[in-house]
């Protein structure tokens, strides 16, 4: 498909590029990676800026206007989040598993009352959403899920744990998969909840990491009581609705991480001509050009991959393993980016943010730390692949691991 855009969607980008420069945040700075003092303020940034959105008529551009969207056509929602990614992707950020995640799960598998309930306050920014997949034992193996939910009088009673769980301590709801049946396979035996984080007996502990940050939590359940109203689709469906929402983080995340990362390869060429090593810029050396024409090759390579998987979507369909591609195509790339930045700038790279003599505040140290977790979180590489082998390239399954599914 032809993702140029023609002379009415480029009047419409033009027009959401100037009205962006005026609805910035004040104190906005692109050029730091952090803009917030602590989760809280960086919640309310989220929010008051995903209503500006939404009362400006750029958010969910696609879809349908009974549960809060534009009614507009998919390129539209492309054009304003590519946009977004590369002007101020941090500010997104919270909003990620709530617009790549949540909202199409609950527009394609949840029904009438589910979607007027909760997309009008996703949308509008009224709700922040995260995602309970991962346990300490079903990480990447997402069907070895072992938190319980037993209904019992209208309720499922849920019992477990779940780790990893990006931006719990800000959220309002969660999209939950729990095992509601123990003595069928262990993928016959999930189901898919919506959350109220607010209920009794949910505990959320806040995890730090190597960047200081704590952007991620354990969640902990303790007989909580969750409306039978809550599940999507029916018991034992839980994990075809999960591939489903996985199957959508993975294509509109490929394009958008694609123009994020865009903007970070001008960043780096802009440190490669501003640093000296040796008393000559980094630019001239012609191991680090490679690796900067590297690095832009992988990010055009991401960037119309997702484009083009979008294309499905165009056409009415749902994405497909080919996500699954994408996942590497950034996670990977990303490490490699910022480790060649660290290479840069040499002894500088030791100083982080908060000092004078940091190289663009830190950008480069915590971009560095926080992409260690890229092949971990939303899959291993070693899965992604496993995926590919499997259910794109039509590869037999490793015996082991087909047996232990049985």
């Amino acid at each position: 498909m032809d993702f140029r855009l023609n002379r009415k969607q480029e009047a419409f980008r033009k027009k959401f590029v100037a009205w962006l420069a005026e609805n910035l945040p004040p104190d906005w700075d692109p050029s730091r990676f952090r803009n917030y003092d602590g989760p809280e303020a960086w919640a309310r940034a989220y929010r008051d800026f995903q209503k500006r959105l939404f009362e400006a008529g750029y958010a969910s551009m696609h879809y349908p206007k009974e549960y809060g969207g534009q009614g507009k056509t998919l390129m539209e929602e492309v054009i304003v989040m590519q946009t977004l990614a590369s002007t101020c992707m941090e500010l997104r950020v919270p909003g990620i598993i709530m617009h790549g995640m949540a909202a199409p799960t609950i527009l394609h598998c949840g029904n009438e009352e589910q979607k007027r309930k909760f997309l009008p306050k996703i949308i509008d920014g009224t709700q922040i959403w995260c995602q309970g997949f991962s346990e300490p034992n079903a990480g990447s193996d997402v069907a070895n899920v072992s938190t319980r939910a037993v209904r019992e009088d209208g309720y499922y009673i849920l019992n477990g744990q779940k780790v990893w769980t990006s931006f719990a301590h800000l959220s309002d709801y969660c999209i939950l998969l729990v095992r509601t049946d123990p003595n069928v396979p262990k993928h016959k035996g999930l189901s898919y909840l919506l959350l109220d984080m607010k209920l009794p007996g949910v505990e959320i502990r806040p995890t730090t990491q190597i960047t200081g940050g704590a952007e991620f939590n354990e969640l902990f359940f303790d007989d909580v009581r969750v409306p039978v109203e809550m599940l999507v689709g029916q018991e034992g469906q839980g994990w075809m609705i999960a591939i489903t929402t996985l199957m959508f983080e993975r294509v509109l995340g490929d394009a958008v991480m694609g123009a994020a990362y865009e903007r970070n390869i001008g960043k780096m060429l802009a440190l490669a001509k501003e640093t000296k090593r040796s008393g000559r810029p980094v630019i001239e050396d012609p191991i680090f050009r490679q690796q900067l024409a590297q690095g832009y090759i992988e990010v055009m390579a991401l960037k119309y991959h997702g484009l083009r998987n979008l294309s499905t979507q165009v056409q009415g369909g749902i994405p497909g393993p080919e996500g699954s591609i994408g996942k590497l195509l950034w996670s990977e790339p990303n490490q490699r980016i910022f480790e060649n930045a660290m290479g840069m700038l040499g002894p500088q790279s030791q100083i982080m943010s908060g000092s004078p003599w940091s190289v663009h505040d830190g950008f480069w140290q915590y971009g560095f730390l926080r992409s260690k977790g890229n092949t971990i979180e939303a899959g291993t590489s070693e899965v992604q692949r496993n995926i590919i082998g499997e259910r794109c390239l039509d590869l037999p399954k490793d015996v082991s691991r087909a047996a232990r599914q049985k």
